[in-house]
């Protein structure tokens, strides 16, 4: 042990992942260090040379720069570089440069590598973060589920000192059969509608009878981190239908038999299949809004974004193709082919657990004036469907049941050669809108002419694509300085970050250019992504990079998402850096650089087109 070392030992004590390290591991990675003194304006490396280890910042200010010049990041104490090309082909993929004098320690590529093989914290924390499992996720499979994953957030507490009949109230009005007995945040007893009968009505006990007398003391409970078997397993041995969630002795949550029974009852076959069959909007309402208990359901089992959100995309193309079939039944036959396509989220099977609606009409060009009024009752009939469904009507008016919307063929075909040819900024708006658009019902020959029409005029046009690439740009990922985010600022979401339009948005633009370039027929965001890396139109290691950042601000959404659905609310977008751990933060940060980097480099490719 060098005499550094020790010292080496000390810093690394507050670093992560080094933090996690058992002692005498730790020891041993502190003395495979190296230690050098920067000065102000020295370059660490520059794009393109070679890496030998993975740098830790001790103390100063590092500035990373992307092959543009672009500013990608500012390093402070304690953040790591160079590990992304380091662990590709031992080649800088950015520039470093300090900007105050720095110490900087650097950890060999070979003992990086043995630390992210034998020790998960650094294979997580090196790997951006990716969900555990795999992109193929796990099965639901309920006994390898976390308890933290079932659980109710907010129990329904009481205290020893409440009467029986104002606990059978609160049971009463809060739909529930027991309630934990707290003293402050402390779980001393249980009492379920069981004990109620049991023990007051059957014994003749007073109304009055506090529940100290009644309850449970100290009952069997469960840790957040206990796997489903274990609750199976104690509720089955102890002939018991509740069990309390306790850390440190404090109530974190609650498990009941009916949590089993409706994350065995749910899946996405199931709702497709109710959806299939439903008669009215409120069976279809019925349908959907079972989806949010999906949604925490496939995010507890690990499932990858891109299948959850395909999963929750069918059940919505179903319900589509339900009403469609139901509107058909109540109007008639249609008098003419049509095709009903989605757009938007929709359209990209990349749904979650907060939509609105977005599709259009093609109807087959032998149509007659007096044909449209049918067309109109079919998409009002849909429309209003779908909005009874939750799936809420689109503020901007993006539907079939505006008449723009729902037209012949040959007026879609002027509408792209209008956009195409005289790119203004409606025209780029709708046009990114439109070239997401994906049969769902009806003949889809109506619009694989007209896809293949526009994406090669769209890809010939360099002014439209300088136009598209600008407009791809415009949504800017929340970076801040010094490794931070810019949150919002006031209002409901104050110091959240908009996890939709700040982070799948601009890589959902960016997957649209590349569509675009290589005239990909394909709309799902990460298909795009694979296949635009497949034609060479964006190198294998900016796609790799473009596509682990996509994963992981996407799982992070969906995750967020299930939080909230786990906590009784609606989910939404909006996700607080606060509530993330320190290297989820600095991975998710890392994410939005990776997405601004590619956003820059597409912003060259458009001015060697313009």
């Amino acid at each position: 042990m060098t005499q550094s070392t020790p010292k080496v030992l000390e810093f690394l004590q507050s670093v992560h992942p080094y933090d996690s390290l058992p002692q005498d591991e730790l020891a041993r990675v502190a003395g495979c260090f190296s230690r050098s003194e920067v000065p102000a304006g020295k370059v660490i490396y520059s794009e393109g040379e070679p890496i030998d280890g993975v740098y830790l910042v001790k103390s100063g200010t590092i500035e990373v720069t992307d092959t543009h010049g672009a500013l990608v990041s500012i390093l402070a104490p304690r953040n790591s570089f160079g590990e992304r090309g380091l662990l590709r082909d031992g080649r800088a993929v950015t520039t470093a440069t300090a900007t105050a004098d720095s110490v900087l320690l650097c950890l060999p590529a070979n003992d990086l590598r043995h630390l992210i093989a034998n020790f998960p914290a650094f294979e997580r924390f090196f790997s951006r973060g990716a969900p555990s499992g795999g992109r193929l996720g796990r099965q639901n499979d309920l006994a390898t589920l976390k308890v933290s994953d079932l659980m109710a957030r907010k129990p329904v507490t009481a205290t020893p000192q409440m009467t029986a009949q104002d606990a059978a109230k609160l049971m009463r009005d809060n739909r529930i059969s027991c309630v934990a007995v707290v003293k402050g945040d402390t779980l001393v007893g249980i009492v379920t509608t069981r004990d109620l009968s049991g023990r007051v009505l059957a014994e003749g006990r007073g109304l009055n009878t506090p529940l100290a007398d009644v309850m449970t003391p100290d009952p069997l409970a469960l840790s957040p981190n206990s796997l489903g078997s274990d609750i199976l397993h104690m509720m089955l041995e102890h002939r018991i239908g509740h069990l309390p969630v306790v850390r440190d002795d404090r109530l974190v949550g609650m498990i009941t038999q009916t949590d089993l029974t409706r994350f065995q009852a749910i899946s996405s076959a199931q709702l497709v299949r109710d959806a299939a069959v439903a008669e009215t909007y409120a069976d279809l309402a019925h349908v959907t809004e079972r989806i949010p208990q999906l949604l925490l359901q496939l995010v507890g089992a690990h499932n990858a974004h891109d299948v959850i959100t395909r999963l929750i995309t069918d059940i919505a193309d179903t319900v589509t193709r339900r009403l469609l079939k139901l509107a058909e039944e109540k109007l008639g036959p249609p008098p003419v082919p049509y095709l009903w396509a989605a757009c938007g989220s929709q359209g990209r099977q990349e749904q979650t657990g907060v939509s609105d609606q977005d599709n259009c009409i093609i109807i087959d060009d032998s149509v007659t004036p007096d044909d449209m009024g049918y067309f109109a009752d079919l998409a009002r009939f849909v429309s209003d469907g779908l909005h009874a469904a939750g799936y809420f009507y689109c503020p901007g008016d993006m539907m079939a049941t505006n008449p723009r919307w729902c037209q012949p063929v040959r007026v879609w075909r002027r509408y792209f050669q209008g956009w195409i040819n005289t790119p203004s900024p409606e025209a780029q708006m709708l046009a990114s809108v439109m070239f997401d658009l994906r049969p769902i019902g009806g003949q889809v020959s109506l619009f694989r002419d007209l896809q293949d029409e526009t994406l090669e005029a769209a890809s010939k046009n360099s002014i439209f694509v300088v136009h598209m690439i600008s407009n791809s740009i415009k949504h800017s990922p929340p970076l801040g300085l010094l490794r931070g985010f810019a949150t919002i600022r006031s209002g409901e979401h104050k110091n959240h970050v908009d996890m939709k339009l700040g982070g799948v948005v601009p890589v959902t633009d960016l997957a649209r250019v590349y569509a675009l370039r290589g005239r990909i027929a394909a709309v799902n965001t990460r298909t795009r992504l694979l296949t635009a890396e497949e034609q060479g139109i964006i190198s294998v290691s900016g796609a790799r990079d473009l596509i682990e950042a996509y994963d992981l601000i996407a799982n992070l959404r969906l995750e967020n998402q299930a939080t909230l659905v786990r906590m009784g609310r609606k989910p939404d977008n909006f996700l607080a850096p606060s509530d993330l751990s320190d290297f989820e933060r600095s991975h998710l940060r890392d994410a939005f650089v990776v997405v601004r980097t590619m956003q820059s480099a597409v912003g060259q490719i458009a001015g060697t087109l313009g």
